[in-house]
């Protein structure tokens, strides 16, 4: 058996790699999500994690995505040798459950459940949003500090490497999207453009202000559908705090009164 001192520490190191598990279509960590339930060390090599979605039927490509991230991730840390991942509460968790523990590829299994659909198109669909998110605020970031478009779309990745942020979404997204420019290609070397588009174009500064408003459109579709998730887990799972005047209509319509509360309260 595991020291309780031992097992914490290695539950804290699960925690921490689930950072890097996004929901697809929010690009927010599902730690931040609040989406992961459980985590148990049942020995030095073994690791169980429950996770949960905001409503019954969420879509089985985002829950496939998720659960084989996180298993993904945990079984990168050097001590895990093996890692069950289970999905709780949802209308397709049998199959995702049973694909994401089965060993097999995970295209095949994706394509299996979902009609068919190509495991690398669907992560490309995404990969583009964030990428588009996490651009916009590090180009408004820019924008604060008094440069001008000639010189934002000009910039090199060497040059970026030396602005220094002081906000505290710039700061978070700036190292998310220069990985995603490492990771898809689009810039690696110091001399390469800082702001190439998703398709890796060159923008001109003329149009600098009508690529913004791309972004942030999607940046606002994306915050809408983040505050519309975290609402509903915290309605299903009576997450939500009741106000220090004690508890209102709407709340018992909710649920979110306990049925000892609603007697004396009723009474």
């Amino acid at each position: 058996m595991l020291v309780a001192n031992l097992k914490a520490e290695l539950e804290t190191e699960v925690w921490q790699s689930l950072d890097a598990v996004t929901d697809p279509e929010l690009d927010e960590p599902v730690t931040d999500m609040g989406f992961i339930e459980r985590i148990e060390v049942t020995d030095a090599k073994t690791v169980k994690i429950e996770f949960r979605l905001p409503t019954y039927w969420c879509s089985p490509n985002f829950a496939f995505l998720m659960a084989f991230g996180i298993r993904r991730e945990v079984t990168s840390l050097p001590w895990v040798v093996e890692a069950e991942v289970r999905l709780n509460d949802h209308c397709f968790g049998e199959k995702v459950n049973e694909g994401v523990n089965s060993g097999r590829a995970y295209h095949d299994i994706f394509a299996e459940y979902c009609d068919g659909a190509k495991l690398d198109e669907v992560i490309g669909t995404f990969l583009a949003k964030a990428y588009d998110r996490r651009q916009e605020t590090v180009l408004l970031g820019l924008q604060a500090q008094g440069q001008r478009p000639a010189g934002i779309v000009a910039m090199t990745l060497a040059e970026l490497r030396e602005v220094v942020f002081t906000g505290e979404e710039e700061l978070r997204q700036l190292p998310r999207y220069m990985d995603l420019l490492a990771v898809q290609g689009l810039a690696t070397d110091p001399d390469d453009l800082a702001f190439p588009t998703w398709e890796g174009q060159e923008i001109d500064a003329r149009d600098l202000e009508e690529h913004l408003a791309k972004l942030r459109s999607t940046r606002i579709n994306m915050e809408f559908n983040g505050a519309l998730c975290r609402g509903l887990a915290k309605t299903r799972y009576k997450e939500v705090e009741i106000g220090p005047e004690g508890p209102m209509l709407i709340d018992f319509i909710a649920g979110r009164v306990p049925p000892r509360e609603k007697a004396v309260a009723t009474g």
